[in-house]
C-alpha cells in the first residue's frame, strides 16, 4: 500500500543520486481538472462509442472521473522537474513522473493545483527501455480436425477443465465469446502475433488494442510469455487440440507487470490499463498479477489489514473499473501455506470476482490464497481448474501448469460466453450467478469460497432460455430446445456436399435410446424429430455423415 513520504524523508533521497540512468518514480496528485477543456456533454472527445454505449446500457451516468486530468496541469509539472510521464490516472486524478534528479520534486512544493506527492519507486538503470522482441517460434500448422463441439474430439486438452464447470454447455448453444471485449492485464504475451494458436484471433483482426504500460509502448509481445500462457485459456482456437472458453471474443493486451523486482508502480498500472480498457470499451477485464511484498522501497509492503477490499490503489481502480459497467476478474494468488498465505492485491476488491485454483477433484490447490479479505469478505469468490490447468503457447502441443493465474482467465471467457447468452447484465448480476452456481454456495469455505461455478446453471439463474442457434461452417450441426422435451428441432449445415446423415441418441450410460436416418442437401437443412418418452438425464446426439461428425450434449429435465 502507498504511504504519504514527509519532505524530510524525500530530501534523503537527494544524495542517493546514482547515475544519470536511474529514475524515481513520483504519484503527484492534483486537486481538480481545472482548464479541462472536455465536458461531460461530449464524452466521445475521451471515451469510445462502444464504452458510452456500455455505460448507456446499463444505465451508468458519465462523470467527473471519466473527464481527463488537466492538460495544463500536466504542461506544468512535466516543465518544472524535466520529469518523464509514466502514465495518469483520470479516475484518482494523479500522474506518475519519472526523474533522474530527484531534487526536481521539490520545484513543484506548493503548487496550487498539487494535492499531495508521493514517492513510489526507484528503476537503478531506468524503466522506459526499448525492447526487441523475444525470439517466437510458431510451431508446425495445425491439421484440420472435425469440429464437434461438447467432446474431447473438439476440445483436445482443454475437455476436461472445460467439462467440469459446464462450459461446453454454452459452446454448445452458439455462445464462445463472440462480439465481447475481454482486456487481459499480464507480464509479457510473446508468441500470440505468430502462433498457431492465436492466428484466428490475429487474422480476424478481433485483436482490438495493445500497450505496454510496463515500457510505455506498443509492443506487447516481449517479456515472456505468462500473458500468453493466460490468454490461451480463452482465446486459444486449435480444435481437436486445445481450444479456450472465449474463442471468438474480442481482445486488448496490456502488459503492466515489471520483471526484475516488485513495486508500487505496477498498482500504478493496473489502474491506467484499466482506464485504457474502460476507455476502449471492455465488457471484461482478467488480472493475473497480484502484490503483498514490495522490494522498493520495502516499507510499502502490505499487511494483512491492507487487504482490506477497498484501500490499494490497485484496488480501488478495480472497484471503479466494475462501477463503470465491467466484469472484472481477479487472480487470488499463489500464497496459500506461505509466509503470507492469503489473497493478494486487487483480489481483495470487493468488486471482483476472486479466483483460485482446484484440481479437477474440485479439491483446493495447497498453494491457492485463503481469504477473506481483511473486512471479512468472501474470497476467493469461486475457484477454476487450476492444479493443473491445460494451456498452450507456441506450439501446436498443448502443457500443463499450474496456479491461479491460469484458473483465472477461464472464468472471465465463460463469462463472456454467459454476457453474450444473456444480453445486458451488470457486473454484479453476472458474478452473483456465477457464485450462486458454484458447488458449495450455501457453505462457502476460505480457500474455495462458494466452490466451483456451473456455467449451465448460472445460465438459467439468468433466466435465459436456451434457443436454437443458427449452424455454420464451424459448427455444422445444432439441436434444441435444449433442455429437450419428446420433439427436437436440428439444423444441418452443409457446405461442400449432400450426403446421409445418421443421428443416434444415447444415455449416459450408452444405451441407444433412439435412431435415425435421413439425407440432407447443400446449405442448411431443418430436421424435426419426435422423440420416445426419455427419463430425466443427460443424453449424447452422435450425428455423422460422410464428411463430417459430431456430439452434442442434450439434458432432459
Amino acid at each position: 500500500m502507498c504511504r504519504w513520504i514527509g519532505w524530510c524523508v524525500i530530501c534523503l533521497l537527494f544524495a542517493a543520486d546514482a547515475t544519470a540512468q536511474a529514475q524515481y518514480g513520483f504519484r503527484i496528485s492534483f486537486t481538480d481538472k481545472g482548464g479541462t477543456t472536455h465536458t461531460l456533454s461530449n464524452p466521445s472527445t475521451y471515451l469510445s462509442q462502444r464504452a458510452i454505449d456500455r455505460r448507456t446500457a446499463q444505465g451508468i451516468a458519465i462523470d467527473s472521473t471519466d473527464l481527463p486530468v488537466s492538460a495544463d496541469y500536466m504542461d506544468s509539472v512535466l516543465t518544472l522537474t524535466s520529469g518523464k510521464l509514466h502514465m495518469t490516472s483520470k479516475w484518482f486524478n494523479y500522474t506518475i513522473l519519472l526523474l533522474t534528479d530527484s531534487s526536481k520534486i521539490l520545484e513543484i512544493q506548493g503548487k496550487p493545483f498539487i494535492s499531495n506527492i508521493e514517492y513510489i519507486a526507484y528503476y537503478g538503470s531506468g524503466l522506459h527501455k526499448p525492447g526487441k522482441s523475444n525470439e517466437t517460434t510458431g510451431g508446425e500448422p495445425a491439421a484440420t480436425v472435425a469440429k464437434t463441439t461438447g467432446s474431447a474430439a473438439y476440445y483436445g486438452a482443454s475437455y476436461n477443465q472445460s467439462a467440469l464447470v459446464n462450459g461446453d454447455y454454452l459452446h454448445d448453444l452458439g455462445w464462445k465469446g463472440e462480439g465481447k471485449l475481454i482486456a487481459v492485464l499480464d507480464e509479457g504475451f510473446q508468441y500470440v502475433d505468430n502462433a498457431p494458436a492465436f492466428d484466428s484471433l490475429m487474422s480476424s483482426g478481433r485483436l482490438k488494442d495493445q500497450y505496454n504500460f510496463a515500457r510505455a509502448n506498443t509492443n506487447v509481445f516481449i517479456s515472456g510469455a505468462h500473458g500468453t500462457t493466460s490468454l490461451s485459456t480463452m482465446a486459444a482456437n486449435l480444435p481437436g487440440t486445445y481450444v479456450g472458453s472465449a474463442p471468438y471474443a474480442d481482445y486488448a493486451l496490456y502488459n503492466t507487470e515489471i520483471g526484475g523486482s516488485e513495486q508500487v508502480l505496477e498498482m500504478d498500472n493496473i489502474v491506467a490499463a484499466s482506464e485504457r480498457a474502460d476507455s476502449v470499451g471492455a465488457d471484461i477485464i482478467t488480472v493475473s498479477v497480484g502484490y503483498d511484498r514490495f522490494t522498493h522501497p520495502a516499507s510499502f509492503s502490505l499487511t494483512y489489514a491492507d487487504i482490506d477490499g477497498k484501500t490499494t490503489i490497485a484496488t480501488r481502480g478495480v472497484n471503479m473499473a466494475v462501477t463503470k459497467g465491467i466484469f472484472y476478474v481477479v487472480s487470488a494468488g499463489n500464497e496459500g501455506g506461505g509466509q503470507w498465505n492469503y489473497i493478494l492485491t486487487p483480489a481483495d476488491a470487493d468488486s471482483a470476482c476472486t479466483v483460485g485454483s482446484v484440481g479437477l477433484d474440485k479439491v483446493p490447490a495447497g498453494n491457492s490464497g485463503y481469504g477473506p479479505n481483511s473486512a471479512g469478505h468472501v474470497k476467493p469468490n469461486v475457484c477454476m481448474p487450476g492444479n493443473p490447468a491445460a494451456v498452450i503457447r507456441n506450439t501446436t502441443t498443448a502443457a500443463f501448469t499450474n496456479g491461479t493465474s491460469f484458473a483465472t482467465p477461464q472464468l472471465a471467457g465463460w463469462a463472456a460466453c454467459l454476457m453474450q447468452a444473456s444480453g445486458t447484465f451488470t457486473p454484479y448480476q453476472i458474478r452473483t450467478a456465477i457464485e450462486q452456481s458454484a458447488h458449495v454456495y450455501t457453505n462457502p469455505g476460505v480457500q474455495l469460497g462458494y466452490g466451483v461455478p456451473n456455467f449451465h446453471y448460472a445460465l438459467e439463474l439468468l433466466n435465459v432460455e436456451d434457443k436454437l442457434t443458427m449452424p455454420d461452417a464451424d459448427n455444422w450441426i445444432t439441436a434444441g430446445p435444449n433442455p429437450l422435451e419428446n420433439e427436437l428441432t436440428l439444423r444441418v449445415y452443409k457446405q461442400l456436399n449432400s450426403s446421409g446423415l445418421d443421428i443416434q441418441l444415447t444415455d449416459i450410460s450408452g444405451k441407444v435410446v433412439f435412431m435415425h436416418h435421413t439425407e440432407v442437401s447443400i446449405g442448411t437443412n431443418t430436421i424435426k424429430l419426435s422423440l420416445p418418452q426419455l427419463s430425466s438425464g443427460m443424453y449424447y446426439l452422435k450425428a455423422v455423415s460422410s464428411d463430417d461428425k459430431a456430439v452434442l450434449k442434450l439434458v432432459k429435465n
